[in-house]
């Protein structure tokens, strides 16, 4: 064997191996999937996509093999009869095999083309929801924007895909028959000077000009047909002064596009005409058409807006201004707003905070981030043990409805040292989290950090958060495989100098027998799976567990919330992740920013996944989204009814923030109604700015989760709400909020202030602070020797019709890798009163005056009897009543001081009517 022999051997041997490697990997990764999924019960999720592909791509296949076949033996026929040619019925036969050959070649590539553009698109289409809302222009539903139209888009798209190629493929069919039947001929009259290369040029195309001219004329059908889908895309134009077809849009561009699909249909015509007449300018007579109407129209657009439009923009355009109000406020769920007005009347007394003690008791005073860090230094334990995120959330403790900070302690496998990252300790021995940490946010013990009421490994608790199962082996830091049920046992956790040990005892995992050993070895690229000794028949392997990608894997087509949430309910954890539908596809939606084109979004389903077990359920909590019911018609058993959520999850569901920040950001322009103040963007809001430090630029206030009774209500909730300012000014106009609780889940509430009435924003209550000469003084004098300080989130705490503000003082260490923040003062801002004490507690007797009370006391008696004063030998006194009196006052003292306003107000009611009752003795 020569060596171009034993080359071309050895390349084709690559060759093979290399297919064989691709073919298996594909296998196995399919084979994988398959056994992952019906793990976790959604089979039919996985073969939806294969089920959908056959049902769509063999029938198309079929089809066009036959067409296809057809057609080319056509072409066949063709040549033959314009080259004089004539075949036998042996070569006929023959060559007929090739072009079937041939025929189911390409109708595969162009199977598979159509097939993956449209199958997911197929299934919008058939199992589309209406949404019961049509568009002002065309009258057609918001589910054929959604659902319908990208189809046919898509239908476009794939059309001049293919008929470019089948072009592509005609062309080169006929130099393919010219090159192989008439090859001798053609070189022999080449060589003879009887023939040219120009003469070969010319022969083809007039052997293909009818072809040429029927391709043509489908392609100026396909471009009619786009001309038509444009006409319903001018519903996202960003032309006018308002997202949406504006009036130049509908006037001009509709009509143009309306012309063009006419023109598009006659030059079809004439360019078929053309192949077969072989007319060339006949041929260019409908595109230059084409192209003249397209300038026209951009002329015609130029110069209406610019004479017509923009001399009377607002008498023009305001019919579809009120187009994109409407909308907009449909696609973001903002026309269920409930509009309130706030009065502002600045009447705190003890009483309202007596009544409000709730709000008052979880008023926060532990921000987020010096949490987590307190969390990690005090409670992490070991290097490898970290909290990724602070969750807030809301649990009765000890009989009353508390506001709670709580965080996993996730096992972070890339903290192990790296002496130990062997492969038994990071797939056998380190294979899961361990418990959590949960804090009141409105406590702090004697140094300033949050006051832990679950901690320590295993848990402990002196509340009703019991903790049973506190392991994690599906969170947000397990981004690695691991085995369980080995002979090797998992670390649980550190006790002492030792290490408890423990076997996995949850139903996850793929039980890894001999055959699964081999695919998830392969699929690994690790043969420690196939040859370990510590692996068994009942060894199981668990993969994908990062919660995000879990839930990613088996619900693409969602939209996940990057903070996921933790819950504990019946002693379990479980994680929370909010899930969202969206679009960009909403008609006269503004859409939400210049890089996010999406105009539609809903928190529809709320995902759930088993911290120990990695179940992962989807349920639908907004059974009105068009979109969720339309995904869960094309898959049937995948979201779930809310009813079916376990109730202790349910209660504690929560409005995204995610969602609610998209909403408020969308309402400060959108709250406006009157088309000439849209216009003129008179009455814009902004989200109040608050101040970091004096180091740190100011920043937009975040959304806040906080317990508090709004007014009118009968009870305390937990709300998410932000405030609002008008744009480029400090003071508050409004405050958004979203309610959680209970079936008020998702209500949206706007509380409006008077506008002739000055009431203070955040930036605001921000400089008055910095202008205080105490707080300011003292803040200087916190700031030094190695401390830095931090100003913690300002709250706006609504109370009744009143507001109030609270903000946090921290004291960081300079110059540590891990500080402990603590909160060292608390500033409580009320009127015109601004205090700043080392508890929230001091700061409100400060600023209410409830410490006055004591100089009230009937106990201060004067030594002296003052002129014209009366001592109690002077007049008929009850000493019950003064006994009762005495009792009642120590008692509201007792209760301030354990910051019990409920108690506190009983007390001083009752102090009141006994004084009153001594007064009419007295004058007896």
């Amino acid at each position: 064997m020569n060596k171009d022999n034993k080359r071309r051997s050895l390349t084709a041997l690559i060759v093979i191996i290399v297919a064989i490697l691709a073919t298996l990997s594909t296998i196995v990764t399919f084979t994988i999937d398959y056994k992952w999924f019906s793990e976790l019960g959604y089979t039919q999720i996985f073969l939806k996509e294969i089920l959908t592909k056959l049902k769509v791509g063999l029938p198309i296949f079929i089809i066009l093999t036959g067409l296809l076949f057809i057609y080319f033996k056509a072409l066949k026929g063709i040549y033959n009869k314009k080259m004089l040619e004539i075949e036998s019925d042996r070569v006929s036969k023959r060559y007929n095999k090739w072009i079937l050959l041939f025929s189911t070649v390409l109708s595969a590539i162009l199977s598979l083309l159509i097939t993956n553009n449209l199958w997911y698109r197929i299934l919008e289409y058939s199992n589309s929801t209406s949404f019961n809302v049509k568009d002002p222009i065309f009258s057609k539903d918001m589910s054929f924007y959604i659902f319908k139209l990208p189809l046919l888009e898509q239908i476009y798209s794939v059309g001049v895909m293919s008929l470019f190629i089948i072009a592509f493929v005609t062309i080169v069919f006929f130099v393919g028959m010219f090159l192989m039947k008439g090859q001798a001929r053609v070189i022999e009259d080449f060589k003879a000077g009887r023939i040219s290369v120009r003469y070969i040029y010319d022969e083809m195309i007039n052997l293909a000009s009818k072809q040429i001219g029927i391709m043509l004329g489908i392609l100026f059908l396909l471009i009619a047909f786009s001309f038509v889908l444009k006409t319903y895309t001018l519903l996202y134009s960003p032309r006018g002064v308002a997202y949406g077809a504006s009036y130049t849009d509908l006037h001009v561009t509709l009509w143009m596009y309306r012309i063009s699909v006419v023109v598009a249909i006659v030059s079809a015509v004439l360019v078929v005409i053309a192949g077969f007449r072989k007319r060339v300018k006949l041929a260019l007579l409908g595109p230059v058409v084409l192209i003249g109407v397209s300038i026209l129209g951009n002329l015609l657009g130029l110069g209406m807006e610019a004479f017509i439009v923009s001399p009377n923009q607002l008498t023009k355009e305001e019919p579809y201004i009120l187009d994109n109000i409407k909308y907009t406020q449909l696609a973001y769920g903002l026309d269920k707003i409930e509009e309130k007005d706030f009065p502002a009347e600045q009447n705190i007394t003890a009483k309202s905070l007596a009544d409000n003690q709730t709000t008052i008791e979880n008023i926060p005073i532990n921000d987020r981030m010096p949490t987590l860090s307190m969390y990690n230094s005090l409670q992490g334990f070991r290097r490898y043990y970290q909290f990724k995120n602070i969750d807030v959330d809301r649990y009765m403790i000890d009989g009353k409805y508390t506001q709670v900070f709580l965080s996993a302690r996730e096992l972070n496998q890339e903290k192990i040292d790296d002496r130990s990252k062997t492969w038994v300790n990071k797939h056998l021995k380190y294979t899961h989290g361990y418990g959590l940490a949960v804090s009141p946010t409105n406590k702090v013990n004697e140094v300033g950090q949050p006051e832990l009421i679950v901690k320590n490994i295993p848990p402990q608790t002196d509340t009703e958060l019991k903790i049973e199962e506190p392991r994690i082996y599906y969170g947000e830091l397990t981004d690695d495989y691991i085995i369980t049920n080995t002979k090797t046992k998992e670390f649980d956790y550190p006790e002492g100098d030792n290490n408890q040990e423990v076997l996995y005892e949850g139903d996850a995992g793929i039980p890894l027998n001999f055959f699964n050993k081999i695919l998830f070895a392969i699929n690994q690229g690790s043969p420690r799976i196939l040859l370990s000794n510590d692996i068994t028949k009942d060894s199981k392997i668990h993969i994908d567990r990062n919660i995000a990608d879990r839930v990613e894997k088996i619900a693409p087509f969602l939209e996940y919330d990057k903070d996921p949430y933790l819950v504990i309910d019946e002693g379990r954890l479980y994680w929370v992740i909010d899930a969202f539908t969206i679009s960009n596809r909403y008609a006269y939606s503004e859409p939400m920013d210049e890089q996010n084109k999406h105009n539609y979004i809903r928190n529809s389903v709320k995902v759930v996944v088993d911290a120990y077990n990695g179940d992962t359920d989807f349920y639908q909590v907004d059974s009105e989204d068009p979109i969720a019911t339309t995904y869960g018609k094309i898959y049937p058993g995948l979201l779930k009814d809310i009813s079916e959520m376990p109730e202790g999850i349910k209660n504690n569901i929560r409005y995204s923030q995610a969602m609610f920040d998209i909403q408020s950001d969308v309402y400060r322009t959108y709250h406006m109604e009157n088309p000439t103040v849209f216009y003129n963007k008179e009455d814009v809001w902004q989200v109040a700015n608050e101040k970091q430090s004096e180091k740190e630029e100011d920043k937009k206030i975040d959304s806040g989760y906080i317990i508090m009774k709004l007014p009118e209500r009968e009870k305390e909730e937990f709300v998410l709400m932000v405030p609002y300012t008008p744009r480029e000014k400090d003071n508050m106009v409004s405050w958004l909020a979203a309610l959680n609780d209970g079936e008020d889940y998702g209500k949206l509430i706007v509380y409006k202030f008077p506008k002739q009435k000055l009431v203070y924003g955040p930036m605001q209550i921000e400089k008055r602070i910095d202008q205080d000469t105490e707080i300011s003084k003292e803040l200087t004098l916190l700031d030094q020797q190695g401390s830095n300080v931090i100003r913690g989130s300002l709250l706006t705490i609504p109370i009744d019709d009143s507001l109030m503000f609270v903000e946090p003082i921290y004291l960081n260490s300079t110059g540590e890798e891990r500080n402990l923040p603590e909160v060292k003062r608390v500033i409580v801002a009320y009127g015109d009163k601004i205090v700043m004490r080392e508890s929230l507690q001091d700061s409100l007797n400060e600023v209410f005056g409830l410490q006055k009370q004591e100089d009230k006391s009937p106990q201060d008696k004067p030594d002296e009897k003052e002129e014209g004063s009366t001592s109690a030998a002077d007049v008929n006194v009850d000493g019950n009543l003064v006994r009762k009196a005495n009792e009642l006052f120590n008692n509201a003292e007792q209760a301030q001081k354990d910051g019990n306003w409920s108690e506190y107000g009983k007390f001083l009611d009752e102090l009141k009517t006994t004084l009153k009752q001594l007064q009419e003795k007295s004058t007896d």
